[in-house]
């Protein structure tokens, strides 16, 4: 039996008047392999016989970026993570991102997937997470569900790590739009160090900027909801079509990277380089959130969360 690097492929399609819904889910981590809806893609796509590169659409559990050095005290007592990013000694993006879900129940237009987050180095709680992607007429949901299994209270955070495009059309050309009031400074680790508002820089994302000039990854915080509580972000193409990404009020964090090495495939699934690519991550907390306690939530024995997310397409 032939094998690929992200496990089980799972296929989703919501027929619909504009050429309907595709996604391609995988079972390790849980990540979004491809998303498209009336055959444009809303996010980066990879083939199959590829791992996801700068963690390409999977799922940040129990914590979403990384943590100082690996290292965080629970109750006075110190707790070592394994480092998972050796160039700056910090674990990077939680304990399950080379984790297999199992699949629970599968449609023609969602799945559900379950994986646990067992005790471990610097980790010594039992988490139940869900990740259910539910396809929509223009695009796709996600939610998140956590139970703590664990016989103490327990923290977490969760986040997810979707490169967006709009179609075809070169990202350097499309603006990026993040109603975000507040950036987060970092070291030279990455890790959060204040926080300063973007008014009068580059950080700047309210009014819009050309993703081709920016050079960005940072996280951001006091992102305006709309009436409904939502809090969007826009990648916008020049002739007006753009892609969506919004959070439901759980997520109100979102990373924003820029990376100029993000390997590309032509429909063969043959790599055609490495170009630009923009990934924009709701987060229910920041980086580092395990040591300052910035958005992290703590749940009971067996108390449950939610939260939800999404991406769609907005044609013109």
């Amino acid at each position: 039996m032939q094998t690929t690097p992200t496990g089980g492929q799972y296929h989703l399609r919501l027929d619909g008047p504009d050429g309907g819904v595709e996604a391609t889910i995988t079972q390790v981590a849980a990540g979004i392999r491809s998303l498209r809806v009336g055959g444009v893609d809303l996010t980066e796509p990879f083939p199959a016989h590829q791992a996801p590169a700068g963690a390409c659409g999977i799922v940040l559990m129990p914590w979403p970026n990384r943590v100082a050095n690996a290292k965080w005290e629970l109750d006075g007592a110190d707790q070592q993570l394994d480092v998972t990013e050796p160039k700056s000694g910090n674990a990077i993006h939680g304990l399950l991102r080379f984790s297999p879900y199992q699949a629970v129940t599968q449609t023609a237009d969602s799945l559900l997937q379950e994986a646990t987050v067992f005790p471990q180095h610097g980790w010594p709680f039992v988490l139940e997470t869900r990740v259910h992607h539910e396809l929509q007429p223009d695009g796709l949901r996600v939610t998140h569900e956590v139970v703590n299994r664990s016989a103490r209270r327990a923290p977490f955070a969760v986040g997810n790590h979707p490169y967006l495009r709009v179609g075809a059309v070169p990202i350097e050309d499309c603006v990026i739009t993040l109603p975000a009031a507040t950036a987060f400074t970092t070291d030279a680790q990455s890790i959060p160090t204040g926080t300063q508002p973007v008014d009068g820089t580059p950080l700047d994302l309210r009014g819009g900027v050309r993703v081709g000039d920016a050079d960005l990854d940072t996280g951001y915080t006091d992102i305006a909801a709309d009436a409904e509580g939502i809090r969007r972000a826009h990648l916008q193409s020049p002739d007006g079509d753009a892609t969506e990404l919004w959070m439901d009020d759980s997520f109100r964090f979102a990373q924003v990277f820029t990376s100029r090495i993000f390997p590309r495939y032509d429909e063969s699934g043959v790599p055609v380089g490495k170009r630009l690519a923009l990934a924009v991550e709701p987060m229910t907390a920041p980086a580092n959130a395990l040591n300052s306690g910035t958005g992290l939530r703590w749940l009971e024995p067996d108390e449950r969360w939610t939260g939800s997310w999404g991406i769609r397409r907005i044609a013109q």
